[in-house]
């Protein structure tokens, strides 16, 4: 599942096979950009911010959001593409390197000058150079009767924490996703751990919190017993906004 820390090493990579190359391709298959035309335009930046992926293309920015199923690949020109062409929402070629967007959950072309519009309601960067743990830990204290595991999703928060590490989280805390923020013995240890965790997997190529690859999460996606103490996870279906509803993953003994 896409979270803060794919985002991030996507960002890298798109960015070391593009910044500075001139656009020799340019299809974006998404209606409302179908006209877009960028060829002959120098890619500036790609940088991540949370979830959010910006790549700076001449006067404008392309931004693109993975949702729960999108993802970027590089190839060589000409090269076979691991997924069918139908899934492809857009195509970026220079002239040793091709960048496909597949099943992208967003993708969009705008202004420059409007950057502040899709990402300036965001909290501060888990990733980023911005990242301010008293912000993000203000942020989630403004609200204490909120559950603390909707209060990490929220990306006005703090920006870069989905589902998985969600149930991490509140795992490694001791604490139910139900859990009040006001009920949470130490905010800032919270937040802490947030940045530590995605911290340590933005270079990696599986997401690990337990500290070993053999068994990398804590809870999220195991049906069998808790790591720590035996007891069998747990797996329930959380609200959220509508078409969001979220499962999430928990040990009844070591989160009271």
């Amino acid at each position: 599942m896409p979270e803060g820390d794919n985002v991030y090493r996507a960002a890298r990579e798109l960015g070391a096979a593009l910044t500075g190359k001139t656009l020799t391709v340019c299809d974006v298959r998404v209606p409302s950009y179908a006209t877009v035309d960028l060829t002959g335009e120098t890619v500036e930046e790609v940088l991540s911010r949370g979830k959010h992926l910006l790549m700076r293309v001449g006067d404008v920015t392309i931004h693109s959001h993975l949702k729960m199923e999108g993802r970027w690949d590089l190839y060589a020109p000409g090269a076979r593409w691991r997924r069918p062409g139908w899934q492809a929402r857009i195509v970026l070629g220079t002239s040793d390197r091709v960048a496909v967007g597949f099943q992208l959950g967003l993708l969009e072309v705008v202004r420059r000058a409007d950057e502040s519009r899709i990402v300036g309601h965001l909290g501060p960067d888990l990733l980023g150079p911005d990242w301010d743990p008293e912000l993000a830990v203000g942020r989630l204290a403004a609200d204490p009767e909120r559950p603390i595991g909707a209060a990490l999703l929220d990306q006005r928060n703090l920006a870069g924490i989905g589902n998985v590490y969600r149930s991490e989280i509140c795992f490694l805390l001791g604490v139910r996703s139900t859990t009040p923020v006001r009920e949470v013995p130490d905010l800032r240890a919270a937040v802490d751990l947030a940045h530590r965790l995605l911290v340590a997997n933005k270079d990696r190529g599986r997401r690990v919190t337990t500290g070993s690859p053999r068994a990398a999460l804590w809870v999220y996606g195991r049906r069998g017993p808790c790591l720590r103490c035996g007891t069998p996870i747990r797996r329930e279906q959380e609200p959220g906004r509508p078409g969001q509803d979220r499962v999430v993953y928990w040990c009844p003994t070591c989160q009271r």
